[in-house]
């Protein structure tokens, strides 16, 4: 009877031990499994003109769009307030542009309203001003919304707010904020000429702290040059980024990009955007959420206009390791 009951007692730590082996086995197989790869992308095709309805003669420029791809917030001349920070609506991906509006009070001064970046969610609203009060030569900016489907009124963008823990009292521009889907963590990227940069300007970036303040920022050093190098935006993963510089290589302003293999891993060297960079000036760009168009702001000669918003786009290439 005992015996047989050990007999019992062995096979059944044997089975316990198979499946604990199979179990380990399996385990480590997954650990094994390589991280997923970067997506392959086709080359970004000539960029084309984005036309607006009443357009201004003076030029439209630092695009940004959002999360469903219906809404453009950008910077523009027309109207009386200067360059101010304007809204256009779409009712679908294949429909036109409505007639654009002026974001009021709440965000536009006298002063210079540029740059704009929406937070993922759609919440928030960042951008930079040179508007009195400020810490230094220009400033980033934050509004916060309860709707994203409203841009006026009680639901609409709040009054802005100074982002101080950002701001220094030298110049501050052109954000672009990323989250980590995975972990959460969000990042304000964007161009500053503090001490302790390589060039005229850097991209910096600062995390966010769970009070919502950013904490200290950090040259990004392997973006940067001796030159100026700016308006960065990332894609959806945040293993792609592009930016402006006017480094050896181009006219006056080109278009770079870098990629990385996790977002806790260094940054590739940057390259020229052969395809989209043309020989007058190419500037300010803006990757869409499905990271599937580019949208550029051209001048013909310089950096001061006039300004036109051109768009490009590309597609997944399968059968591709």
């Amino acid at each position: 009877m005992f015996a047989g009951a050990g007999e019992e007692a062995v096979k059944g730590s044997q089975i316990r031990l198979g499946v604990a082996l199979v179990v380990s086995t399996l385990l480590i197989s997954l650990v094994a499994l390589p991280a997923a790869a970067r997506p392959r992308w086709s080359d970004w095709s000539t960029p084309v003109p984005l036309v607006l309805p009443s357009d201004a003669a003076e030029g439209n420029g630092t695009p940004a769009l959002s999360k469903d791809s219906l809404t453009l917030y950008f910077a523009s001349n027309r109207g009386p307030g200067g360059r101010d920070l304007w809204v256009t609506h779409r009712a679908s991906t294949e429909a036109a542009w409505e007639t654009p509006a002026n974001l009021g009070t709440a965000i536009n001064t006298a002063a210079m309203e540029v740059g704009p970046a929406l937070s993922r969610d759609g919440h928030w609203l960042f951008w930079h001003s040179d508007r009195p009060g400020g810490a230094g030569g220009g400033d980033l900016y934050a509004s916060y919304r309860t709707h994203t489907r409203e841009d006026f009124g009680e639901n609409g963008w709040q009054a802005a707010t100074n982002v101080a823990s950002v701001n220094t009292a030298a110049g501050e521009f052109l954000p672009a904020y990323f989250q980590e889907d995975e972990t959460g963590r969000s990042f304000l990227f964007f161009n500053s000429n503090r001490p302790g940069g390589l060039g005229a300007g850097d991209i910096w970036m600062a995390e966010q702290q769970p009070d919502g303040s950013f904490g200290p920022a950090s040259n990004v050093t392997a973006l940067n040059s001796a030159f100026g190098d700016s308006r960065p935006t990332l894609s959806h993963d945040g293993l792609e980024i592009i930016f402006m510089s006017n480094r050896p290589g181009g006219p006056v302003s080109h278009l770079w990009s870098a990629t990385r293999e996790s977002t806790s891993a260094a940054w590739s060297a940057p390259v020229f955007l052969t395809s989209v960079n043309s020989q007058i000036s190419d500037a300010y760009p803006h990757l869409s959420p499905d990271d599937q168009t580019l949208y550029i702001v051209r001048s013909p000669t310089t950096l001061t206009g006039p300004f036109a918003i051109w768009v490009s786009t590309r597609t997944k290439e399968t059968g591709k390791p």
